[in-house]
């Protein structure tokens, strides 16, 4: 058995790192724009959850047969959780930011 590792020197494996490089997508071309396309897409998926609450909250209050009040008090808490969590996302980035602008030059 050979346990022997070609050098990362080489240019085999420098060429094979080369078109690697280039033909991999970035993580920022990938998802949209980097952060501020997840960030839009988290906080488009929570006022879509708290919409999707409302909804059923008013079905329930209408006495809709159709929906359940375990399927509404299960929605209402996925909303509420992803509020605290963009919240919580929120109050980071100002504190990141505060930081930052706070920082001597």
């Amino acid at each position: 058995m050979d346990l022997r590792l070609a050098p990362l020197t080489s240019p085999t494996s420098a060429q094979a790192f080369a078109r690697t490089a280039r033909t991999a997508p970035s993580a920022a071309e990938g998802s949209g724009g980097g952060f501020a396309g997840a960030l839009s897409g988290a906080l488009q998926s929570v006022s879509a959850a708290q919409n999707q609450a409302g909804a059923l909250q008013r079905e329930v209050q209408l006495e809709n047969p159709n929906v359940s009040l375990e399927q509404t008090m299960v929605a209402i808490q996925k909303a509420q959780i992803g509020f605290q969590a963009t919240m919580h996302v929120r109050n980071r980035m100002v504190q990141a930011y505060s930081d930052i602008m706070n920082m001597q030059v």
